[in-house]
């Protein structure tokens, strides 16, 4: 399922998931727009892609938590006058802290967290859309988390944004189905090795985890040819065979 041709926008690409869907899809030929707050973990992720003979990404430092409106909309001109049309994004960000009850939390906390978690993304489509539409198939991939079907006490902002971004993520895929242009799912990873993982389970032993990259096959097939017609789903990686 080559990917050539194809420029993808990743979100978190710094490092965890978003780090290794980036290694993964560069890794089938397309072109990475890789967007992080932390430059030091950009440059990492861009010389990991050069090294294994991928195409050369773009990095785009951003904060999404920190920045403007027009910002988000900087960016997506910045896009459109670089390569003139996007053909998929990831929104592989996160933020999570610990698990803590509600009656813990700081506003300044919560709300950051749902900026990240959700507000984001939402901006990120927004100021996107357009571009995604000049291509003749496009791929909106979130990534959730099984607690948006599951409410799990103490999961906080973190649970609250999840379960909310699988609703944004229906809502959206229900407005552009008809046009049939823009294909939008949602992705849930399940237990991997991943720094989230850590986090939130310190003590669990991750070696009977899969890796990251056991996901790698899912991230090229929903962004590839093959799963054009593929839309509103939730993805469980943990069952769901390309």
């Amino acid at each position: 399922m080559s990917l050539s041709n194809k420029v993808l926008l990743i979100t978190g690409a710094g490092g965890g998931l978003g780090g290794t869907a980036a290694l993964a899809l560069a890794g089938q030929g397309a072109q990475i727009i890789l967007l992080d707050k932390s430059i030091p973990k950009l440059e990492k992720i861009y010389d990991a892609i050069v090294a294994a003979g991928g195409p050369e990404p773009v990095m785009y430092p951003f904060d999404l938590a920190g920045a403007s409106e027009a910002q988000y909309e900087e960016m997506a001109e910045a896009i459109a006058q670089r390569y003139g049309a996007l053909h998929g994004v990831l929104h592989a960000a996160v933020e999570f802290s610990a698990y803590s009850p509600i009656a813990n939390y700081k506003t300044k906390d919560w709300g950051h967290a749902l900026n990240v978690n959700l507000s984001a993304p939402f901006l990120l489509c927004r100021v996107l859309l357009p571009l995604l539409q000049r291509s003749e198939h496009a791929s909106i991939v979130f990534i959730s988390d099984s607690s948006a079907r599951k409410v799990q006490a103490y999961s906080g902002a973190y649970g609250v944004a999840k379960i909310a971004l699988e609703g944004l993520a229906g809502i959206l895929a229900l407005e552009l189905e008809a046009a049939g242009k823009i294909r939008v799912n949602t992705l849930v990873p399940g237990p991997v090795d991943s720094p989230l993982r850590k986090k939130a389970f310190p003590a669990e032993d991750k070696t009977r985890l899969p890796s990251m990259n056991s996901l790698d096959p899912l991230y090229v097939y929903l962004f590839s040819d093959a799963s054009i017609g593929k839309t509103g789903q939730i993805i469980d990686a943990q069952t769901f065979k390309p």
